[in-house]
């Protein structure tokens, strides 16, 4: 079985992948004349600001909610994982995969937000993929292909983070914990999945309390712990910076030979940590009140650089100045070790112990700790995003039949669907936690590179209504207003929850008035 999920993952991260990532990345930068430059102003000023109600989570709980499922074990362990496989050019490719997805990331969030929906059950806002490609081309004579399109979509998104990313998480905590405290893997998955069944159960609103709470606090101190450290190690950054640089262009001799796997070891790990083009961001989204669905696109694309420029940076530059790292040749640990940073001890595995002893280096005996306890929030909290984009899609593909009790023998009843979902993604921690670092890893590669397959094929096809929207909000930014989304006039079809949207403010005054 591990044999046919590797040959699986391999099909599935081919190099065509590889490249429609970073083509699709460069095209819509030119589309969108380079919006993830021209507006980073105004992408702090919407964090610092923004609008929630009942129905509807704040800017920065969407963001947060985003980052949740962005910041994780990509970043720590995926990070490690790149540089041994694929040498420091790796974090490159890593940059450049962030600066061109937050333009890929702006196109499929602000399509999220476009075609967004009210959940007929708990009321609050729901959308994503599945969402955009079923209502963006319903008025068209594609529209029974692209509906089967966001049906396939959906089914792929539960499975994907349903049962298969869950697992990678889970795995890495595992890792991280046992070498930190000698903690059986049994406590691990039996911890987890307590504390996330009291979580996600509380729906949506619970999630981005959680979330808004959990992510800045970790990923800012995760941050000022490693920069400590890579001052500590100031005098060598102009080296490691040049090193990464040669090494991702094949102009060092050491790495010369394995380009071909920097490109794609940080093409691969970038899109697992910042999720550009994955179709992953457009589910929180779509959760965000807001006036103007480019707000929460500007939000979002802002995101991939917090991500990659800050936190996958962090680590990177921790590991390789502190020379808390090992290359090896043809991807593999049981390969040639084409470089070693003098730190690790001989028996160190890829992943998260490059980082702990690369912490380490200077508290020694604090870096397995910090390391474990950075990677149980940035797992939880990516753990329990994956179940609100697994449960979003059930909504899409179900409805209100979310839930029905379904027959499970004839003549019996189990549970809702909601309730089966709940119980799988625990059951995929516990097995995550349990299984070892390459199985967990490659089902984790397969759920990412199925999703980022449809999504950025599909936000090619339909990525117009994007663009109109990013023109109307800055055309309305000029004229000094605060801008508000009328799709009719904009020409834009079956936004229909927009058609009737009137701002939460503008409701209570008419209230108040009458």
């Amino acid at each position: 079985m591990a044999e046919f999920l590797t040959t699986i993952n391999g099909y599935i991260w081919s190099n065509s992948l590889i490249y429609l990532c970073l083509a699709a990345g460069v095209y819509f930068s030119i589309r969108s004349r380079f919006v993830q430059v021209r507006q980073i102003p105004e992408m702090v000023r919407l964090l610092l600001r923004g609008e929630k109600s009942a129905s509807g989570v704040s800017s920065f709980q969407a963001l947060a909610m985003s980052l949740s499922g962005r910041i994780g074990t990509g970043n720590i362990a995926g990070v490690a994982t790149a540089i041994a496989f694929g040498g420091p050019g790796a974090l490159f490719w890593m940059w450049a995969v962030a600066f061109l997805g937050a333009s890929t990331s702006f196109v499929e969030c602000t399509l999220g937000q476009i075609y967004k929906t009210r959940d007929p059950l708990t009321g609050e806002y729901r959308g994503g993929p599945a969402y955009y490609f079923h209502r963006a081309m319903s008025h068209t004579k594609a529209a029974p292909l692209f509906k089967v399109y966001a049906v396939i979509f959906a089914a792929v998104t539960v499975l994907a983070c349903g049962l298969l990313m869950p697992s990678v998480q889970s795995n890495s905590m595992a890792a991280a914990m046992n070498q930190a405290w000698g903690v059986s893997e049994w406590v691990v998955a039996l911890g987890t999945v307590i504390v996330l069944a009291f979580v996600i159960i509380g729906g949506v609103k619970r999630i981005a309390a959680f979330a808004a709470v959990v992510v800045p606090f970790m990923a800012v101190g995760y941050i000022l712990i490693s920069m400590v450290i890579v001052f500590a190690n100031a005098g060598q950054i102009p080296e490691i910076l040049s090193l990464v640089v040669r090494s991702a262009l094949g102009a060092d001799a050491a790495f010369g030979a394995i380009i071909g796997a920097a490109v794609m070891w940080g093409v691969k790990r970038g899109v697992y940590s910042n999720e550009a083009g994955q179709g992953t961001g457009p589910h929180s989204a779509a959760a965000a009140e807001v006036s103007h669905p480019a707000k929460q696109g500007l939000v979002q694309a802002f995101a991939v650089y917090i991500d990659t420029l800050f936190v996958c940076t962090a680590t990177g530059l921790l590991i390789l100045s502190t020379g808390a790292y090992r290359v090896f040749e043809g991807e593999s640990a049981d390969g040639k070790v084409l470089a070693d940073g003098g730190v690790l001890p001989s028996d160190a595995a890829v992943g998260p112990a490059y980082a702990q002893h690369a912490v380490d280096t200077l508290w020694g005996g604090f870096g397995s700790t910090f390391v474990a306890i950075s990677l149980a929030f940035f797992c939880l909290t990516t753990i329990i995003a994956y179940y609100y984009m697994a449960d979003t899609n059930l909504r899409f593909l179900v409805g209100k039949a979310a839930a029905k009790p379904v027959p499970v023998i004839r003549g019996t009843v189990g549970a809702n669907t909601t309730l089966v979902l709940q119980a799988l993604i625990l059951v995929s921690v516990a097995v995550g936690a349990l299984s070892t670092a390459t199985d967990a890893w490659t089902l984790g590669d397969i759920g990412v590179g199925l999703m980022a397959w449809l999504n950025i094929i599909g936000i090619i096809i339909i990525q117009q209504p994007a663009y109109k929207a990013l023109r109307d909000f800055e055309k309305q930014k000029k004229e000094g207003k605060d801008p508000v989304f009328d799709p009719k006039a904009l020409g834009i079809r079956n936004a229909t929850f927009w058609e009737t949207y009137e701002p939460e403010g503008e409701r209570e005054k008419v209230t108040v008035t009458k």
